[in-house]
């Protein structure tokens, strides 16, 4: 017989008892006698049986499957974000399942599916998370937890870095490399997000500097290579000398992009991105970054999740991790 195709009315046919036992035993109902929770265990173990997940949440009411909705697969950044939450996932014996918008806008319809899949928690990662979108995170009454999204008015448990003193800190490194005009590339900005309190802090460090604000070098764009490097056309013909990147994939995009309108870097042009991801380090040359624990945030985040799906009180429900530099060859050395 198939192994992947053994189900509960196998293991019930073969071991001679009820179907209603064997899920008895499957989920750890302690009312079957102990004869009986042998023979089926051994049963099951000789077919090969692989009670799914959700099925086994009919009795529990808990599928130990966990919603991860997710803007883009193909994003480094957001990989390695679920890299940590898988892996602390499967310490807690946890299955994951994926909800993407593929890079599009993020719809509603994403929880909708995994509360058809009856997940017992989700994590939501992004760029931004839209009013109607968290709204609805909130009233479907599931532990939720965000990485990597900013949630100002805090309705939701969070990991985050500190993006205001990461980008404040990082743009004074070019200020101190003799730079006035800083421009500043990232996806749209929309008040209270993530992305705006990047652009806060690299406007803090120009003021502090006694550099003036000029709008004409912000530069907004879709967060891809392909967005990055047509922006860096506008780039070249602004007055700009350094740049400061929001996403790894953009950043990447802008160094190759001035690099083929003959700008050197770092001799002409220098260039600070954001996420560490290995895409910095196998760019020519290599992109200095803000250094963010991505692995780490996924994974504190999953385990703040566990807690909550367990009924555990949070000590924080709001967790800033730690933020480095890496100097890389985008960067003229100090």
């Amino acid at each position: 017989m198939d192994k992947q195709t053994i189900t509960i009315y196998d293991v019930a046919r073969e071991a001679k008892v009820s179907m209603a036992t064997v899920s008895r035993v499957v989920n750890g109902n302690a009312n079957v006698k102990p004869a009986t929770k042998e023979k089926v265990e051994k049963v099951i173990a000789d077919l090969g049986y692989r009670p799914n997940a959700v099925a086994r949440g009919l009795a529990s009411r808990k599928t130990t499957t966990v919603g991860l909705i997710i803007p883009d697969l193909t994003d480094q950044y957001f990989a390695e974000l679920a890299r940590g939450i898988e892996d602390v996932a499967r310490m807690y014996d946890y299955q994951i399942i994926l909800s993407s918008s593929n890079g599009t806008d993020m719809k509603t319809d994403l929880i909708d599916n995994l509360l058809g899949k009856q997940v017992d928690g989700m994590i939501y990662m992004g760029n931004q998370i839209a009013p109607d979108f968290e709204e609805r995170l909130i009233e479907i009454d599931l532990p939720v937890v965000l990485t990597g999204t900013l949630d100002v008015d805090k309705k939701l448990a969070s990991v985050n870095i500190d993006y205001f003193r990461a980008f404040s800190a990082a743009t004074k490194r070019l200020i101190e490399h003799g730079h006035k005009e800083i421009a500043f590339v990232s996806v749209p900005i929309t008040k209270h997000t993530k992305q705006d309190y990047k652009l806060k802090g690299y406007q803090d460090a120009l003021v502090q500097a006694g550099l003036g604000l000029s709008d004409k070098l912000v530069f907004e764009a879709d967060a891809t290579y392909e967005a990055g490097y047509a922006a860096a056309k506008s780039i070249a013909d602004s007055d700009a000398t350094a740049a400061m990147v929001a996403t790894d994939e953009m950043a990447a995009g802008v160094l190759n992009g001035l690099t083929d309108l003959g700008v050197k870097i770092p001799e002409d042009f220098e260039l600070i991105s954001s996420n560490n991801s290995q895409l910095t380090q196998i760019t020519r040359p290599t992109m200095a970054s803000i250094t963010q624990p991505i692995y780490d945030m996924g994974a504190v985040a999953m385990r703040m999740l566990t807690k909550l799906m367990q009924h555990e009180a949070l000590d924080e429900t709001q967790i800033e991790l730690n933020y480095g530099f890496a100097e890389r060859g985008s960067m003229r050395k100090s």
